[in-house]
Parts: C-alpha cells; sequence; structure tokens
C-alpha cells in the first residue's frame, strides 16, 4: 500500500470514530419503573429500592446516562398503587420492577404489554399472573414471596424461643389465597409440636385489635403473623397489640423485628429485589418475560430482637442465637 493511501485511510477512520461515539451516546437511554409497595418513608422501602439500583449499577447501567428511573410508592393501598400503575404507564418504560402482589396486580390492570418483573408475589399461578413457574407466557415474570412449607418454619421457630406457647393465633389475609394456605401448612405443623392454633383475621385494625384482646384472655399465648400486604399495612397496630398483652410473636419480614417485634424468619427480601434487578437487566438486553421462568427465594434470615425478649422474660436459646443472621440489642 502506497503511503498516501494508508496516511488517507488512517485520517478517515479516525474521521469516523468520533460519529461513532456520538452515535453512541445519542441513544436514549432506556427507561425503568418501579412501583414499590411501601411507603416513600420507609427504611425497609428504601433498603430495597437501594438495592435495585446497586445491582443495576454493578450490571452497567448509569442513572441519567444509560437509564432512567420512575419510582411511585404504593403503599399497600389499592387506589395508590393503581394510581401509580396508571402514571407509570403513561411514561412508557421499557420494563417495570413490581414490589408484591398489589403492585403487580396494578400494574397488570393497567398494562399487558409493558414487560413487568415482580418481587415477593405469592401465588402468581393461582392468581393467574402467569401460566406456570417454568414458562410464565405473558409480560410478566419474577420471583416468588416464598413457598408455603415455609410458614410452618414460623410456628417452629416460635415455639423454640417461647417453649411456654401452646396457643397461637396466626394472623391472616382472610381474602387471599395465600392466606388460607398458610393456615392449613401451619395447622399440619402444630399438630406435631403440641400447639394449638387459631386464624385471626387482619381486614382492619379493629378486627385484629378485638381478636387478640379475646385471644390473650388465656394463658399460653402467641402470635404468628404471616407475611402478606395486610401484615405491613396494620404492623404498627400489630406489634403494638404483642407488647401490651405480652404475646412472643414471630414474623415474616425482618423490618418488623427492627421495629420491636420479637423474632422473624422469612426470605432475605434485600437479596430477592437484587435478583428481581437481574431480570430487569435482561429484558432491557432483549429477552422476554414470558421466557424467563419464576424463581423461588434461595436466602433465608433469621433475625432476633433481644430487648423484646428480656421485655417478655424470655431467654433466647444458643441454638437460635448461633442461626440468627442479625440480632437487634
Amino acid at each position: 500500500m502506497r503511503r498516501r493511501d494508508f496516511v488517507a485511510m488512517l485520517g478517515g477512520a479516525a474521521a469516523t470514530l468520533p460519529l461513532a461515539a456520538q452515535a453512541q451516546q445519542s441513544e436514549p437511554p432506556r427507561r425503568v419503573g418501579i412501583l414499590m409497595n411501601r411507603a416513600a418513608d420507609s427504611s425497609e422501602g428504601q433498603a430495597r429500592l437501594q438495592a435495585i439500583r446497586q445491582r443495576l449499577q454493578q450490571l452497567g447501567w448509569r442513572e441519567g446516562q444509560n437509564l432512567l428511573i420512575e419510582i411511585r410508592w404504593g403503599a399497600e393501598d389499592p387506589a395508590l398503587e393503581r394510581k401509580g400503575a396508571a402514571e407509570l404507564v403513561a411514561l412508557a418504560p421499557d420494563v417495570v420492577l413490581a414490589g408484591g402482589s398489589l403492585s403487580l396486580l396494578a400494574m397488570l390492570g393497567a398494562s399487558r404489554t409493558i414487560p413487568v418483573v415482580f418481587a415477593g408475589m405469592a401465588d402468581p399461578v393461582g392468581l393467574g399472573v402467569v401460566t406456570s413457574l417454568a414458562h410464565p407466557g405473558g409480560n410478566a415474570t419474577g420471583f416468588l414471596a416464598f413457598e408455603y412449607s415455609f410458614v410452618g418454619k414460623l410456628l417452629e421457630v416460635l415455639k423454640e424461643i417461647a417453649p411456654g406457647v401452646t396457643r397461637t393465633a396466626v394472623l391472616r389475609d382472610p381474602l387471599s389465597p395465600q392466606g388460607i394456605a398458610n393456615f392449613a401448612v401451619i395447622q399440619s405443623t402444630a399438630a406435631s409440636i403440641g400447639v394449638q392454633v387459631s386464624p385471626v383475621d387482619m381486614r382492619d385494625p379493629g378486627e385484629i385489635e378485638r381478636a387478640v384482646a379475646a385471644f390473650a384472655r388465656s394463658a399460653g399465648g402467641g402470635l404468628v403473623v404471616t407475611p402478606s400486604g395486610l401484615a405491613t399495612m396494620h404492623s404498627g397496630v400489630i406489634l403494638k397489640l404483642a407488647a401490651q398483652y405480652k404475646l412472643p410473636a414471630v414474623y415474616g419480614y425482618r423490618d418488623l423485628v427492627v421495629g420491636g417485634g420479637l423474632i422473624s424468619y422469612g426470605p432475605d427480601w434485600l437479596d430477592q429485589y437484587r435478583r428481581a434487578a437481574e431480570y430487569v437487566d435482561r429484558i432491557l438486553r432483549g429477552e422476554k418475560p414470558g421466557d424467563l421462568p419464576v424463581q423461588a427465594p434461595t436466602k433465608y434470615e433469621l433475625v432476633v430482637n433481644l430487648k423484646t425478649a428480656k421485655t417478655l422474660g424470655l431467654t433466647v436459646p444458643n441454638s437460635l442465637l448461633v442461626r440468627a443472621d442479625e440480632v437487634v440489642e
């Protein structure tokens, strides 16, 4: 090749480099919507949001550069969830991450075409959200809140930290298939460890207060608070009643123990939201939600509040302390 042709080729290549870079920079950022089932001032909601952002950043997404994130807070309030879903659909996001069943159902009610990744969903097949766990079909996929067998462990953990418990009130969502199934699993576990169980519906604070007050009139009582949107919504009332009547209680959410509850056992929710962010990444890169299988939790965590145990006159056994992922003092 002659020298002048070689120089001309280099000059042409150099001239095209800025154009290629400019073209790459001119690509519009991808837009991700997040509908979170907590209030904006919830520490747990903020922690989940941070987990999503951190994982997306690790996967190469930069807010304000190649990614825009739009956030709405549903606070387990059906009206707020629907409002947030409608606002996100109007923004035409590439994908939406929905936290919890109410957020997911609100999103699917607003759009059946925008891809949706859910976290913390109890029974997506039973609710008709997906065709099957292995092959979701449709525009939604994500991560189960838990497998039903796990709720039996809640009763076992309560009995371990409070051996004197012989009766338990199981707080559940009576209108959800999840709530009915949870109670059935706990019933089957109760027979093997010699504990009587009775359901308490969580439709509203008044119903919870009346039922727990009546239950607390007899000795040997404890509470099993099954995970659901209602347990989150009424957590303040439930924590107050457990303290008022000195009832040992086990929860499915870590933040309730940080807020004064005795003990919790449940999925590592932050890990679940990190995994959901990975599905968001895969959809942004071209995969379809209907082709991504719904996955179960892989990490569970045990959290104990020593201060609350002391208030209740309980000595936490070493068998629990050595297994605890977090101890609140």
